[in-house]
Order: structure tokens, then sequence, then C-alpha cells
């Protein structure tokens, strides 16, 4: 895997690339997991701040006479550097996965994540918690896996130059207003917008970063 960057490249077809090789190195350990068409783009939705790191999309995508899931990946979440987007990537290869066995993994439109998503996800080394009316969703990459995708993780960090900045709150939301965060144990903090996006912030007591709440400016992978 070449992490090499011409100095000539478009940072944003870099950016694709590496994404695509890590794709493609998570397949090579899970050959089940199908090949996407990527996306990139906004990952801020609705009106309340919240930020959607990655989506799988079965059959979504038309590639001439086929048909191949979308993997979106939201910019804003590039933010969080190399590991926490790779652990957005092997999040959506669980739904890939699922996708691949015909095992109903979500439900509630896509945001309730079951025990079936959660076995999936454990498959590809990315353990999963409960994280309140999303399930089996909260996750966050341990550090074997991060050894194992060590490669795809240089790589990433070379690529991970330029995201997207988030969209400002709406009308009557002040950006300074600290959000409430919590991580995969469960344990809550309040944070600045700017300090949850700036770069992961860890639980002493899991190991795994604080995410906005779904009530305040939540970060969504679905």
């Amino acid at each position: 895997m070449s992490a090499t960057r011409p100095a000539s490249s478009n940072p944003a077809s870099v950016l694709v690339a590496a994404l695509e090789r890590a794709w493609t190195a998570i397949r090579a350990r899970h050959p089940q997991v199908p090949e996407v068409v990527m996306a990139v783009a906004s990952g801020s939705v609705g009106r309340r701040g919240q930020l959607k790191l990655g989506h799988f999309a079965d059959r979504r995508r038309k590639v001439a006479t086929t048909e191949r899931p979308e993997l979106f990946v939201g910019g804003e979440g590039l933010a969080a550097g190399p590991v926490e987007v790779l652990g957005t990537l092997l999040h959506e290869a669980a739904h890939g996965l699922a996708a691949t066995r015909g095992v109903q993994d979500t439900s509630r439109q896509g945001r309730y994540h079951n025990r079936r998503y959660a076995a999936l996800a454990g498959e590809l080394g990315l353990p999963v918690q409960r994280a309140g009316s999303r399930g089996w969703t909260a996750t966050a990459v341990p550090a074997e896996t991060a050894t194992v995708y060590a490669a795809v993780v240089d790589d990433l960090a070379r690529a991970l130059v330029l995201w997207r900045r988030a969209e400002h709150p709406g009308p009557g939301k002040r950006a300074g207003n600290l959000l409430a965060a919590v991580c995969g144990c469960g344990r809550r903090v309040r944070a600045a917008r700017s300090t949850l996006a700036e770069a992961p912030v860890l639980c002493g007591r899991c190991g795994g970063p604080f995410q906005a709440s779904e009530d305040e400016g939540a970060r969504i992978d679905t």
C-alpha cells in the first residue's frame, strides 16, 4: 500500500483514494464485505447541529450494468483523525457484511442497531456498546485493531489534510454552548462543539471517544 502523495495531487482526490485503499484493506481481511462506490460530502444534517460520520446504502449506485452499494463518509468527521476514520469505515463495513449475508441489523429507518449488528462489528475487530435509543451503535477502534491496520492508519494520516467545516447551528442556537457528550461505557461530559470536532476526547475508564449525545448535536454513524 503506497502512502506517497505527489506534490501536485489534488488533496480531495488523494483523500478519496486513501479511503478506497482502506476499504480494500478491510475487504482483503473480510472478503464478504462488498465493493462500494465511495462518496465524501457534507455530514451536517437537520437543524440541530448533528453530524453524520458515515452511511452504507446497499444497491444505491448504478455502475454500467451492475449495482453497487454506496459508502458515504461525512467530510466533517475527517477532522477526528485517521483512527476515528478507520472506525467509521469498519462501522460501515459491518453494515456491508450484513447486506451480503442478508442479515437485518437495523430498524427504525436504520437508526437502531441491534445485537446482530454488534456481532458483525465484533467480527471486524470493532467492539460495540449500547448508545441509548440508537441501540448497539457506539463503536471505538481498540488498540489491537489499530495495530492490525497500522499501514492503513498511516496512509490515512498522510491523506487527511482537509475536512469540511460543520454547518452553523440554526437560529437560536449559540455556537459557544457546551454539548453533552457520552462515551461507550455511558460516562457523560460537557464540552465545546469545537473541542469535540477538533480531535477525539477519550474516556479514562473505557478508552473510547466521547461523542455528542443524540439529543444535542449528535454525530451519527449509520
